[in-house]
């Protein structure tokens, strides 16, 4: 808690030191004049941007310090609510450089828009750089997001690298803000090579590394249920990942037509020394052809992800809750974590009984570990907001109804995203603490 407190700190100092360096180094005089002062609005506007861009940059790298204390989920989840507030900055800050700089000249801004067009080829980098700002962002909004193939979505989000790298020239060559021997300029590159080095590192040499190195191979690919397979792999010095269960990898079946496809799935069973497990369902294009996939085929792999394991605890008390192939997760952390005999409940949900995935593997680990198991089968309540099936609900049960009197256990859930969120709020409404709830939205 006090680590992801100390990274939101540092998130808001960055920002705070690049205006007070700007400030600092001159640019507070600008605001002796009302030109002078949307010349330096429009500077800060562009700083702060630019800060809040490597931000996002560190929180999609997935750099371990920062996975290993919000999650990588929680960090996506920053990463993308800073893009809005990133283009308004972007918008600003073109806008007010535009009118402090006519302004002090004492003509239009459409006359210093076209001299500053005809000024030199970084602005105009600078220009394309803030289109690719506007087409990235317009397509994060969800209206189009959920209309664009993932793989597609995911390589407008790439141009977010080619939009900075655009914006760069005018940055050192236009304003002088960053001239030679300034402290402005050096820690601006200080800032830019440590980003760019983070991401190389932790998205690019460390996976291909381990990918290398591993050779994790495919060598079983079992049929559970209709649409829903388990996937056995092994490797070469599989216990060197360190991998937990409740753990995810982004994984890439090397076929011609899966490899350029990243999927994001849990482990489903406690790793060994030598093997990896997860389970799949079938949920489209993609995952369709996994359940064909065959063993030998090899895998390329980036993590492990995430702190919805062991790590989280709090309590000796454990509950977990699974939905669908939310399962997945739920049967390897019943395996995995530490807890007296006994004190453990496992809760299944699912509409129909047929679709309570790895019923059979979980059923004997509750019985050899001594955990209550709740089956819960049958639709929604119409009437109400619940996660629980209809007949629950017209009984009057919540969470706690499932749970030995004054239990206030960690709570572990995975299911699809609207209904964890009803689960989640369930769990709050119980009065159980935030750091005993866990929840994980994987991401790429």
């Amino acid at each position: 808690m006090w680590a992801a407190d100390a990274l939101t700190i540092v998130l808001v100092t960055s920002v705070a030191v690049a205006v007070a360096l700007f400030l600092s180094d001159g640019g507070a005089a600008g605001f002796g004049s009302f030109a002078g002062m949307l010349t330096s609005m429009g500077v800060i506007a562009g700083l702060a941007a630019m800060d809040l861009v490597l931000v996002m940059f560190l929180l999609s790298a997935r750099v371990p310090i920062i996975d290993r204390t919000i999650g990588q989920d929680k960090a996506l989840l920053v990463h993308g609510s800073l893009g809005e507030p990133i283009l308004y900055l972007l918008l600003a800050h073109g806008a007010l450089l535009l009118l402090g700089y006519a302004a002090t000249e004492g003509i239009s801004p459409v006359a210093e828009a076209l001299s500053l067009w005809a000024s030199g080829l970084d602005l105009r980098w600078a220009v394309l750089s803030l289109v690719l700002f506007v087409l990235v962002a317009g397509t994060s909004v969800i209206a189009v997001k959920r209309r664009l193939p993932q793989e597609i979505w995911h390589g407008i989000h790439l141009l977010t690298y080619a939009a900075v790298a655009l914006s760069i020239p005018h940055q050192f060559s236009l304003s002088g803000l960053f001239a030679p021997g300034t402290i402005q300029r050096w820690y601006w590159i200080a800032l830019m090579v440590l980003t760019g080095a983070a991401v190389l590192t932790y998205r690019v040499l460390l996976p291909t590394i381990r990918s290398l190195h591993h050779q994790i191979r495919i060598t079983r690919v079992t049929e559970v249920a209709p649409g829903v397979a388990t996937i056995d792999m092994t490797g070469r010095d599989v216990e060197r990942l360190n991998t937990r269960a409740g753990q995810y990898f982004i994984w890439r079946f090397l076929t011609p037509d899966l490899w350029w496809q990243p999927h994001p799935f849990s482990v489903s069973a406690r790793p060994t020394p030598t093997s990896l497990r997860i389970t799949v369902r079938n949920l489209g294009a993609g995952t369709a052809k996994l359940m064909s996939i065959r063993p030998g085929t090899k895998v390329a792999i980036e993590g492990p992800y995430g702190i919805f394991t062991e790590a989280a605890r709090a309590s000796a008390q454990v509950l977990l809750i699974g939905s669908g192939i939310g399962n997945s997760p739920i049967r390897g952390l019943l395996e995995d974590l530490t807890f007296p005999y006994g004190s453990a409940t496992v809760i299944l949900r699912a509409s129909r009984p047929n679709e309570v995935y790895l019923l059979d593997e979980i059923s004997a680990l509750c019985e050899q570990r001594g955990a209550r198991l709740f089956v819960l089968t049958g639709p929604r309540a119409t009437w109400n907001s619940s996660w629980l099936p209809a007949s629950a609900v017209a009984s009057g049960y919540t969470m706690t109804s499932y749970l030995p009197p004054g239990q206030v256990p960690d709570v572990y859930v995975c299911g699809p995203l609207p209904w964890t969120d009803l689960v989640l709020a369930d769990a709050r409404n119980a009065g159980f603490p935030s750091e005993n709830i866990h929840s994980e939205r994987f991401a790429l």
